[in-house]
């Protein structure tokens, strides 16, 4: 017993000064290479319950390949982009990023929303930019990579469980689930189950369905805190043990070879084999972050949408703060993500007079995340964009009164149609306050929201898709690298 605890310990001993000293090559030779060579940007794309994840990269990148419509990224303004491609990704192990079969849903003559990505992609573009100021006349060109990363943000929002054992874990999930209606019968099943009793693989299977099924729910219903993230995302690891486990009431005693010790063993191998790798493999490696939220659509589900959102956008900027987590501390060694930016999506559902309403409100939802990143070292910020823009504004009359609408085509009936989603507040409190107080639903507003689809485009010479905000965006996260 002691020869193999030691040698346990020994081994996990050696582990952590491997993945240390690997950390440490990566950064010295990221390091050298930006110095002497091609300097490369690892940009994350991640998103919160359907917030445009594969529009976005798509869109970017379309626009940073025909730059007319990108004044707002200086390089391009200056007119110091002399070219931009799509290159090999540098990592063989990841699926490539379907750019141009996006590309082509988005442009096509029945014009349609791609289908969202499940798991991590990748895809490098180059940039040969031409430097500014002093150097303008000193240096010629240089070439840029930017990969981007694409992956979930449930999978982000899984560092949380790092830090908590499956007792603590399970004891928060069902204090949380008991707000949520969708929750209803996994509840009524984890509260007649004994965990006590030996383990029954049926039982936990129908346990681990049932709870999946729950988090599936809270999704289609605009909540964002829906983790484990692989629950919802399995991908190839779908029906695996380390994904049939569900939170339990604690018993008294739990005896070997239990529901509740088995359940316990498969809660550790999700974070030992799943959310590490991730963020050893993926996380660790990103030089620039945008987090892209649907706050529109968490609005119209209600106060608890709201308030499920403010703390999903905490928990992930607790990613960005390592030295809460002892895991990320060693893995980084003194890495830092040093520019993340929360966008509101789906700016164009509003007429440009509502724009700094929306900004103000995500700013307002990310300021507890805000305090946490900053603490760490990083530039933070928020904005209302849409990386694609699928309508037109208009004023209409109503009732003797002029009425800022945005008219665009229905997504369910193809008809066209003027859209009012209702005033914001000027003050995000007045939705935030609600929110965290436990409001079933707004007092003094009802925000609707409509699903368009995307308007068919003709694009002239160097045009990329119509956007908003894209530019600022780019901007703001690699501006300062071109």
């Amino acid at each position: 017993m002691v020869i193999f605890a030691l040698k346990g310990a020994g081994h996990l001993f050696i582990s952590t000064i491997a993945e240390g000293l690997t950390r440490g090559v990566e950064t010295v030779t990221d390091t050298v290479s930006e110095t002497f060579f091609e300097p490369t940007i690892r940009l994350g794309v991640t998103g919160l319950s359907r917030a445009g994840k594969t529009v976005f990269i798509t869109s970017l990148v379309a626009n940073l390949m025909n730059r007319a419509r990108m004044q707002g990224l200086a390089a391009a303004a200056e007119g110091r982009i002399s070219a931009a491609y799509l290159q090999p990704q540098p990592d063989d192990t990841l699926p490539r990023f379907d750019y141009e079969s996006h590309l082509a849903a988005l442009t096509g003559q029945d014009p349609q929303w791609p289908q969202s990505t499940r798991s991590v992609s990748e895809l490098r573009l180059s940039l040969r930019v031409r430097p500014a100021g002093l150097l303008a006349g000193l240096q010629g060109p240089r070439r840029v990579h930017l990969d981007i990363v694409d992956y979930p943000g449930e999978w982000l929002l899984d560092l949380a469980l790092l830090d908590k054992d499956y007792a603590t874990w399970s004891a928060e999930v069902l204090g949380r689930l008991q707000a949520r209606p969708q929750a209803a019968e996994f509840l009524r099943l984890s509260g007649n189950t004994d965990a006590t009793a030996p383990l029954d693989e049926p039982a936990a299977q129908a346990l681990a369905a049932s709870y999946t099924a729950c988090l599936h729910a809270a999704r289609d219903g605009g909540l964002s805190d829906c983790t484990p993230g692989r629950f919802v995302l399995p991908g190839d690891l779908a029906g695996s043990p380390v994904l049939t486990f569900a939170p339990l009431p604690r018993p008294d005693t739990a005896p070997r070879k239990s529901l509740w010790r088995e359940m316990e063993r498969r809660y550790e191998a999700y974070k030992s084999h799943v959310v590490k790798p991730f963020f050893r493999d993926h996380f660790a490696r990103i030089d620039r972050q945008i987090v892209l939220v649907d706050a529109l659509g968490a609005i119209h589900n209600g106060p608890q949408a709201v308030e499920d959102m403010r703390r999903a956008m905490a928990e992930i900027l607790g990613a960005f703060r390592p030295g809460r987590n002892a895991f990320l501390s060693r893995l980084l060694m003194g890495k830092r993500v040093e520019k993340i930016l929360f966008a509101a999506t789906k700016s164009d559902h509003l007429h440009h007079t509502q724009h700094a309403r929306l900004t103000a409100i995500i700013e307002a939802l990310m300021r507890d995340a805000r305090n946490r990143a900053d603490f760490a070292g990083a530039e933070t910020a928020g904005m209302a964009i849409a990386a694609l823009r699928a309508t037109t504004e208009e004023t209409i009359t109503h009732q003797g009164a002029p009425l800022d609408c945005v008219r665009g085509t229905l997504l369910e009936t193809g008809r066209k149609a003027a859209f009012y989603p209702g005033d914001l507040p000027v003050d995000p409190m007045q939705l935030l306050g609600p929110a965290r107080d436990g409001a079933e639903n707004w007092l003094d507003g009802d925000y609707e929201i409509m699903r368009f689809a995307p308007a068919p485009l003709t694009l002239r010479a160097n045009e990329g898709p119509p956007h908003i905000r894209l530019d600022r965006a780019a901007q703001f996260l690699i501006g300062d690298k071109l």
